[in-house]
């Protein structure tokens, strides 16, 4: 046995050492073909010395005209951000909606290895479960992710940690969850194909925390923006990719009594009987420094600040402006118990630090763009998953000046001497600047418009110095309050111009306040929901979105009385109207800038208004919980509403002729006074006889029938008021002829529109039509001759026809 076990060993140990010795050279035909059997290629062949190539987030290369990823593992099956914007567009594209800068697409995406090639993947974080419970397989398999593209791994790094793969075929190729290009956009300009001998990646560059990548796109088209006889319509797209942090953020809660961007989740796995949506607010994550200062009241600063880079573009002398328009915000997070929250320091410049750039996603900028585009924005990036602020860029178009000036002018040159003039001093346009960027920064910090807030001041209050000096305009600079256009001449003192209120105090506050011991959303809420309790009937905070039905949160208005309000404003108007001329007036050139002032003006007046109009069926809003006494919804007293028809028949329906001055009218157009002022009366005409509106009163007229203001009461106050002239046989000038026949034709409409439904409405504007029938055929005899005559001919015959169509 022992011989057996011997001769064994002594066997296997000779096979080993003939086994080790060495190996004959391979053979240069033998290379080659092991090379032919692996799909990849050696990374030097690939990315050669010719390379141009960065390095941050994964490595970026360009070799002559393909670019390529090298993507390495641990990124793979990382949540990134992907961010579709558009940088460069032709001119008029989109009816001037969609400017450079604007985002097209915001999608979380992974990048995973499956066999021979990397994954791109859209995840979605809409409908989420805890990968604990059992429910969350079926989340995942009713949620499976789109793939985006799949690339073909070319090569691995030399210590094989990262693949290459070349990704032209994603960037130059038609991809919709990438492209610039709606649907619509693509209807409206007849957009055929994407023509990719004329597409290009322009530029791709790594930084630590995102990729950016720029590709031009040239599509055939059959109706482009502009330059039409071209066929073509091109636009630059910038792509961010941007790593999302392992662990996101803890969460807050959004509440809708407090306004605030948000994101949302759908939890399978609530113990509720039903899917619970969740919304967390979005926000930037500040922590403090020392916690225990912080809970015993001292002001701490945050680990990490908001920090905002002022664009090297930015003309010198608006630049403290916009410094100050960032730092404004630092009194809200004071008191929110942060000092030095939030920061703006000038770009640094290539030679302090040639590394900077602004499409680093570790820095924030306000950026200064030459653009004929009248607009500021401000997005910013958010991770779906917890609604942090990933970071923010700032946009002002240079032209924005231009519309602040015009406003300027008309909205406060009654009463405010340095506002007559094209030539605004440099700090009236840049104090207007700086509030324009706390405006857009309070987007960027997580808040949308609150349109509520002008309605809880009063509208004599904002005639006083030393309100308006302590309080501004409205209780936050989030809503479009720009101006005060109310102070009358002789107010002296009074702010012209927005600044930050009390409710963007109280916002930030809310939204920032760091909780200590509150180790999830859920554990903040008793916290919030005090805070909000707090404020309980308080008018400085509450808040409200846009809307068209609630008088208290219209857009550019001010004060709690819209027909007080609009009343003081068209006194001015009443007074810059004859000035407008003079103070347009530049030696030796035409009358453009008047025409352009001009046309503003009547928007301006379109816009107070429109305001009156709102508080005919209006119904006021005020977001509540269960808990809370009282209604969300309560429609307009009958008072209201007979004031409001009163202002809008004796200001609004009746003929501006103080809109008519002939140094205007005759110096900037041949024609068409007539039709443009037919154009703005006829817009609020339809504005208030919108069905959504009549439908309302219907519903309050059935609730309340002895308190509310009828719809059939509404409409013959307006009859009254539009043909007051008729009863008595009074001349009827063309403006209002015009007004008559517009009233006609949207009581027809009306019609039509609840053809199907077969309402009250149609009842309603059937009486009225027959009405007005009946009286122009009693009256027109009356008149012997001429056009007024004409005019109610014309009127019956087409009433006639209309019931007889309908």
């Amino acid at each position: 046995m022992r011989t057996a076990c011997l001769f064994f060993l002594l066997f296997t140990c000779s096979l080993w050492s003939f086994g080790q010795e060495p190996a004959k050279p391979t053979t240069e035909k033998e290379k080659s073909e092991e090379k032919k059997k692996s799909p990849f290629k050696p990374y030097d062949e690939l990315i050669t010395p010719e390379a141009v190539s960065t390095d941050g987030l994964f490595k970026t290369h360009r070799v002559g005209e393909k670019y390529y990823f090298e993507i390495p593992f641990e990124t793979l099956e990382r949540d990134m951000l992907l961010v579709s914007r558009i940088a460069k567009i032709p001119s008029g594209l989109g009816g001037g909606y969609v400017n450079a800068g604007s985002k097209t697409n915001e999608q979380l995406v992974r990048f995973a290895r499956v066999n021979d090639r990397i994954h791109l993947t859209s995840e979605s974080y809409n409908s989420v479960a805890a990968d604990s419970l059992p429910i969350y397989i079926s989340v995942k398999n009713n949620n499976y992710a789109p793939l985006l593209m799949a690339f073909k791994i070319e090569a691995f790094n030399p210590d094989s940690t990262a693949a290459v793969v070349e990704v032209n075929d994603f960037f130059l190729s038609d991809v919709p969850a990438i492209s610039g290009l709606s649907t619509r956009i693509r209807t409206t300009y007849k957009v055929k194909n994407l023509d990719k001998k004329r597409t290009f990646i322009s530029r791709m560059a790594s930084y630590p925390e995102n990729i950016e990548v720029r590709h031009d796109m040239t599509f055939n088209a059959g109706q482009p923006p502009s330059n039409s006889r071209t066929g073509t319509l091109s636009l630059q797209m910038a792509q961010s990719f941007y790593l999302l942090p392992e662990k996101p953020m803890q969460p807050r809660m959004y509440d809708p009594r407090v306004g605030w961007f948000t994101v949302s989740q759908v939890d399978y796995g609530s113990d509720k009987l039903k899917s619970d949506e969740k919304t967390f607010i979005r926000r930037w994550q500040l922590v403090p420094k020392d916690k225990a200062a912080y809970a015993r009241g001292e002001l701490v600063e945050p680990v990490k600040p908001i920090v905002y880079y002022i664009d090297p573009a930015t003309p010198e002398k608006f630049v403290p402006y916009f410094i100050q328009g960032v730092e404004d915000w630092q009194e809200a997070f004071e008191a929110a118990g942060f000092k030095n929250a939030i920061i703006a320091k000038r770009a640094p410049s290539p030679e302090e630090d040639p590394d900077w750039s602004p499409e680093d996603a570790r820095y924030s900028t306000v950026r200064y763009v030459a653009s004929t585009t009248r607009n500021a924005v401000g997005p910013s990036v958010s991770d779906p998953r917890s609604g942090e602020i990933i970071e923010s860029d700032i946009i002002w178009y240079h032209n924005h000046l231009r519309s602040y000036r015009n406003r300027y002018l008309l909205e406060t040159g009654a009463a405010n001497p340095k506002a007559r003039t094209l030539d605004t001093p440099e700090e009236e346009i840049g104090e207007m600047m700086r509030r324009v960027i706390s405006h857009e920064i309070g987007h960027a910090l997580g808040l949308p418009h609150n349109m509520k807030a002008s309605y809880a001041y009063p509208v004599d209050s904002l005639r006083s110095a030393t309100f308006t000096n302590k309080w501004g305009l409205a209780t936050t600079i989030m809503d479009y309050t720009r101006y005060n256009y109310v102070a009358q001449p002789g107010d002296e003192g009074v702010r012209w111009v927005r600044m930050l209120g009390p409710y963007d105090i109280y916002a930030i506050n809310w939204g920032y306040r760091y909780i200590p011991g509150a180790s999830s959303a859920a554990a903040e809420k008793a916290t919030l929901d005090k805070w909000i309790a707090d404020k309980k009937g308080d008018p400085f905070y509450l808040f409200g979105a846009r809307n068209s039905f609630d008088p208290s949160s219209q857009t550019e208005s001010v004060g709690d009385d819209p027909v007080k309000a609009s009343s003081y404003a068209l006194a001015n108007l009443k007074r810059v109207a004859p000035k407008l001329a003079e103070w347009t007036a530049t030696p030796g050139e035409g009358y453009a800038d008047l025409e352009e002032l001009y046309g503003e003006l009547l928007g301006v007046w379109s816009r107070f208004a429109g305001h009156v109009v709102t508080n005919v069926g209006g119904v006021y809003e005020q977001r509540r919980i269960t808990d809370e006494p009282g209604f969300v919804y309560t429609p307009t007293t009958k008072e209201v509403q007979k004031e409001s028809m009163d202002f809008l028949n004796n200001h609004v329906f009746s003929t501006p002729k103080w809109l008519l001055p002939d140094n205007i009218v005759r110096n900037i157009s041949p024609d068409g006074t007539l039709s443009r002022i037919r154009g703005m009366q006829e817009r609020q005409l339809n504005n208030l006889l919108r069905y959504s509106r009549l439908q309302r009163m219907i519903d309050n007229g059935a609730m309340e029938p002895e308190t509310a203001y009828l719809l059939t009461d509404m409409l013959a106050d307006l009859r009254m008021g539009l043909w007051s002239e008729i009863p008595g046989n009074k001349e009827v000038d063309a403006f209002r002829r015009n007004l008559q026949r517009a009233h006609v034709q949207r009581l027809a409409d009306i019609m039509e529109e609840d053809a199907k439904k077969r309402t009250d409405v149609s009842a309603a504007a059937r009486a009225e039509l027959e009405k007005i029938r009946q009286m122009a055929k009693v009256a027109s005899p009356a008149y012997k001759r001429g056009i007024v005559r004409y005019h109610l001919r014309d009127i019956v015959a087409l009433v006639d026809e209309l019931l007889d169509r309908e």
